[in-house]
């Protein structure tokens, strides 16, 4: 009778002990990673409208064009073609990189 009672308390505590670990085998961001990722969102975001508003003060827009992202083109005073991407930088572009806009359809 006793070593029913031992056997069947080592099984329930080897299933307990299953059952616990493998929770702790998930993965979980810390609050410091996670405020490191959103303060990089954050600066991307920023750096990428300076630069936008700058580009859209001191340099042209490629009217009827856009860039293989699909946003606008930029002619600086040497005549080079850019746009800016999601982290703020400037991506120069060749000739064959750069689309025609689909004109929109009014009804």
């Amino acid at each position: 009778m006793k070593r029913k009672y031992l056997f069947g308390g080592l099984a329930l505590a080897f299933l307990s002990t299953l059952a616990l670990n493998s929770n702790a085998q998930e993965k979980k961001e810390s609050v410091g990673q996670v405020i490191s990722k959103t303060a990089t969102k954050v600066g991307n975001k920023t750096a990428e409208v300076a630069v936008k508003g700058t580009a859209k003060v001191a340099d042209q827009t490629y009217k009827g064009k856009m860039a293989p992202d699909g946003s606008d083109v930029y002619i600086n005073g040497k005549n080079k073609k850019y746009y800016i991407n999601k982290k703020g930088a400037k991506v120069y572009l060749k000739e064959s990189q750069i689309k025609t806009r689909p004109v929109k359809k009014s009804k």
